[in-house]
């Protein structure tokens, strides 16, 4: 006979978009208000290891152990996991800056399978981070080429904006109708 238990199921949010438009901060808001964890940005740990960007072939890899770390922390959260970026966003990043994208990435990025995807306006001040950030040009060119491709795949989505506290407003909004 097998056991029933009643963990409940974790769900996975996705929160997209484009260089310092506050993903990482409002990941981790969210995992400190609800008491789980969140997934950091694979890229970030990859540049301050390598001491460089990466290189076109370097973009599976990236996305890959993004979701490796997603699937390692699934165990350790507790109903939500904010998973700061997918590789939907690697996907997008190569095509802007390599023209093309990897066959296995483009299979990846395919399985965008989070039970809410959040897109972060690029209303904070633009801040310049090392070998990661281009500009507040190429910001804004990448958050329209998210919001495209979202609607192209007919991905929903909540554009969040504002403060961080407004922000962190509007997502609690949003779970309060999934849970």
């Amino acid at each position: 006979m097998t056991e029933k238990t009643n963990t409940p199921l974790v769900q996975k949010i996705a929160i997209l978009g484009a260089e310092s438009s506050g993903k990482s901060q409002l990941a981790d808001a969210l995992a400190h208000h609800y008491q789980t964890v969140w997934v950091p940005e694979y890229l970030r740990e990859f540049v301050e290891k390598n001491g460089r960007v990466p290189q076109e072939s370097d973009q599976l890899h990236i996305a890959q152990v993004q979701l490796q770390q997603e699937q390692h922390l699934l165990d350790k959260a507790h109903h939500w996991l904010f998973c700061d970026t997918t590789p939907l966003m690697t996907a997008l990043y190569s095509r802007f800056y390599f023209k093309q994208v990897d066959a296995e990435l483009q299979r990846l990025e395919q399985m965008h399978n989070y039970a809410l995807t959040l897109v972060t306006a690029p209303d904070f001040p633009w801040i310049a981070d090392g070998l990661q950030r281009e500009s507040p040009e190429v910001r804004q060119r990448i958050h329209e080429d998210l919001v495209d491709t979202l609607d192209a795949r007919g991905i929903p989505f909540v554009l969040v904006e504002g403060s961080l506290q407004q922000r962190l407003e509007q997502v609690k909004f949003t779970l309060d109708f999934l849970s």
